[in-house]
């Protein structure tokens, strides 16, 4: 057995340990890093060190420590707020405001799980007001971070255009982000349509079980309802119960006023603050991290009461995994891993093919791990698959990104499980089952799906 198959292997261990445990799978990578690299490859510890992406980690502390302020200071409240008052009683606006509230957040440089972390909780409560599934706005609200996730200043954006740096096409990162964009519009209004239809559906057959039984009906939580009793309101009784919490039903069929959020000076700024970074890093070209880290600051300093509360909150362990896995690559890079995949998959002889091969295992393994990880992992696989002529560089890379990040739906992965943790307990279950074999159907189908448009077709 090879050194960089002993390496590969002790990578998938890492994953595997991390996904099925509460084992950070970037600490075991990490302390692997500094074992196979100086045991097996004959590395030193220095080396090793060197491969740590200080880059990386500097744009993930910026990003979620400014985002983490603006959860905190309120401001999400006042956009969801003014989201509220904008849809009013037009239902259909209530989804298309909270996708495009979490696009927003992600293509101005939140790390999608901070984005998902800061509109789910606001997102599933205000749908459930107007008696929209929370598993259908959840699913909005995770395909509206990938919307804006490979924005040139978010994380995800960043590794993609390294790769298109990589391949010669440093000039499409627009083009990355756009298509990625429209591609999870179009995904999160198939979502939406779908499992409306299906909740209504069953709330149909609920009703006719009511009214042909006229006894108690069993809420999803196993509660007995009123014998032969209705819950007024906009829907049904059985939508009510399928698609919002227990207590957002109001007896008297009335939707209450949105509850007023002022707009402070603190959080006007902190809007000019998020305003700021898209100048400071698409205008002027400053890095994200350090760009994040200033806005931060800034704001810390004008009320420091935020500071203790957002740095807590900041998901520590999502960075751990991030930076360790990247680490790892790097060691795997430093000691000729990579090369030696990089010409097996030369050696298969069809770079179209490799790209649909590269695509399905980034769908797979995302679902269980970091994408941010996975993309790491796989970049210095698909720049010599996006450098084939035959290929359009953006194409493949788009591939590559659109197939790691719809599977984030996965309760396995860090998006699914904020979904679960902003849902009401009695949906937990459900959510689990429905976010699981909504993965599974984006693992079998989106990737051969996505192969075929931007790749065989060439689109870009």
């Amino acid at each position: 057995m090879s050194l960089s198959l002993i390496a590969f292997l002790v990578l998938v261990a890492a994953f595997a340990v991390g996904s099925f445990t509460k084992i950070n799978a970037g600490l075991l990578a990490t302390v692997a890093a500094f074992g196979v690299g100086t045991l097996l490859a004959g590395m030193s510890i220095k080396d090793v060190i060197g491969q740590f992406p200080a880059g990386l980690f500097f744009i993930l502390v910026g990003a979620t420590l400014l985002f983490a302020i603006v959860r905190i200071n309120g401001t999400i409240d006042l956009l969801a707020y003014w989201a509220e008052r904008l849809a009013g009683d037009r239902k259909i606006l209530v989804p298309i405001l909270m996708f495009l509230l979490t696009a927003a957040l992600a293509s101005a440089g939140a790390f999608t799980p901070a984005a998902i972390a800061i509109v789910a909780p606001v997102g599933l409560a205000l749908g459930a007001r107007f008696g929209i599934s929370t598993l259908a706005m959840g699913l909005v609200i995770v395909q509206g971070a990938n919307a804006g996730a490979f924005s040139p200043v978010n994380p995800f954006g960043v590794l993609g255009n390294k790769m298109l740096d990589g391949a010669g096409a440093s000039g499409e990162s627009f083009k990355l982000y756009a298509y990625c964009f429209i591609f999870n519009a179009i995904l999160a209004v198939i979502a939406y349509a779908l499992v409306q239809t299906i909740m209504k559906r069953r709330a149909a057959k609920a009703e006719a079980r009511q009214a042909d039984g006229g006894n108690a009906m069993k809420n999803d939580d196993g509660a007995d309802a009123p014998s032969g009793g209705s819950v007024s309101g906009p829907g049904s009784a059985g939508t009510a119960v399928l698609t919002a919490p227990p207590q957002t039903i109001a007896a008297t069929g009335t939707k209450t006023r949105p509850v007023k959020v002022a707009a402070t000076p603190m959080r006007i700024l902190t809007l000019v603050g998020i305003a700021s970074l898209l100048v400071l890093t698409t205008v002027l070209g400053l890095d994200v991290g350090v760009a994040s880290l200033v806005i931060a600051a800034v704001l810390i300093v004008l009320d420091s009461n935020v500071q203790k509360p957002a740095v807590e909150s900041m998901p520590w362990s999502a960075i751990i995994l991030v930076t360790g896995i990247v680490t790892y690559v790097g060691m795997l890079e430093k000691m000729g891993a990579l090369k030696e995949l990089q010409e097996g998959i030369a050696g298969l002889g069809n770079s179209s093919l490799a790209a649909l091969i590269a695509s399905y295992v980034v769908a797979i393994v995302s679902a269980f791990a970091s994408t941010t990880g996975t993309l790491g992992v796989i970049s210095p696989v698909v720049v010599p698959i996006a450098m084939d002529p035959l290929l359009t560089p953006v194409g493949v890379v788009t591939a590559i990104a659109i197939s790691s990040s719809v599977v984030d739906v996965s309760p396995m992965s860090t998006s699914g499980a904020l979904l679960m943790a902003s849902a009401q307990p009695k949906d937990e279950r459900m959510f689990f089952r429905a976010l699981l074999l909504w993965a599974i159907a984006m693992i079998g189908v989106v990737p051969l799906l996505v192969w075929f448009v931007f790749v065989q077709l060439g689109l870009g």
